[in-house]
């Protein structure tokens, strides 16, 4: 087994130069990365810089008993990365700070900034810069993410209008129910630490909760299919509560057909396991990082028939409310009863 190296030992410059070390820059953007007191980055001619900024917390957002750092670092990119999909725009940069305690190691900061640099790699991301502190609690991780988007082009939360089609990438509920099995499994390892974790059934699910991916290839596909969404957000909190988000900030109301939410096989299996509704799943339950969005009735055709774009009802004018169809053809109430963090 190598041998473990105390923060202490290197310093908090020792610890950043071979962080530095592990980065390649990727982007024509930057100019100067890590290693001075700020980074320089020079945008494109023509195009709008987008900034967005997510912090995980230790206890909050993950929980280290069943989420391994390298997962944990390569999440804290992919969901700010989201939000600069949301934006239509391009991510091209991020800036890194964490906050850390004395149990950690050098070798497991490493770990957690592999995470990171493996996601950057996958996203075509530069790490730019950061800073690091000492915490006297646990691991808290902010990241600032910097896009570019074409002058003009960014699709905000209120652009959409009645009549608009209501899509959504991938399928939902999946990190939902990865995090009911690694709860479940946590609380059996607590009542009998000789208990081994029985995860090997619940591969999807859990690549969901501990490794999702921002939809960026959507991004690129719809540039491709010459579909602009009127208006976007990425499904951090659950549908229900992106979908009210959408309809608050464009002035409609929306009808969401249960029958169209998409889930995959493996999400389902498990939701009948835990004895769950597998609508409650899709509309609440989060941390999917799927996009929702919605285009002008004027696409249709030209995202009918996508593989991982599905049509899941329409805006309507505000007085109509949003609601949930049921397959037997009544309107519920949509509610916000996913992630609250307050």
């Amino acid at each position: 087994m190598s041998d473990i190296t105390p923060l202490d030992k290197v310093g908090e410059f020792g610890l950043i130069h071979r962080i530095q070390n592990t980065i390649t820059l990727q982007q024509p953007s930057t100019v100067l990365g890590i290693g001075d007191d700020a980074a320089v980055i020079a945008p494109a001619a023509n195009h709008d810089v987008v900034v967005s900024t997510d912090m995980l917390v230790e206890g909050v957002h993950f929980d280290l008993t069943f989420c391994p750092l390298k997962h944990v670092g390569y999440k804290a990119v992919a969901v700010n990365v989201s939000d600069i999909a949301a934006m239509n725009a391009t991510p091209t940069q991020i800036v890194v700070s964490i906050s850390i305690g004395a149990r950690f190691s050098v070798e497991a900061i490493e770990e957690l900034y592999e995470g990171m640099r493996l996601a950057c790699e996958a996203y075509n991301v530069d790490l730019v810069g950061g800073d690091t502190t000492a915490s006297r609690g646990g691991l808290t991780i902010n990241i600032t993410a910097l896009g570019q988007v074409e002058h003009g082009k960014a699709v905000r939360r209120s652009g959409a209008g009645p009549n608009d089609l209501i899509c959504v990438t991938g399928d939902l509920g999946g990190a939902f129910l990865g995090l009911q099995v690694l709860e479940r499994e946590k609380q059996a390892w607590q009542a009998d630490p000789e208990t081994q974790p029985e995860l090997s059934k619940y591969p999807y699910v859990l690549q969901r909760q501990l490794r999702p991916e921002a939809r960026m290839d959507i991004i690129h596909e719809l540039r491709d299919l010459g579909v602009v969404p009127t208006s976007m957000i990425d499904i951090s909190d659950g549908l229900a509560s992106e979908t009210l988000h959408l309809c608050q900030a464009s002035g409609t109301g929306a009808r969401i057909f249960s029958e169209n939410l998409p889930i995959a096989n493996p999400t389902l299996e498990v939701a009948e396991e835990f004895n769950l509704d597998p609508i409650m799943c899709m509309l609440n339950g989060g941390e999917d990082y799927e996009l929702l969005f919605t285009v002008p009735l004027s696409a249709h055709d030209k995202l009918k028939n996508h593989p991982d774009i599905t049509i899941i009802g329409h805006m309507i004018d505000k007085s109509e409310g949003a609601n949930l169809i049921t397959k037997a053809g009544q309107p519920v109430p949509l509610r916000a009863q996913g992630w609250q963090h307050f």
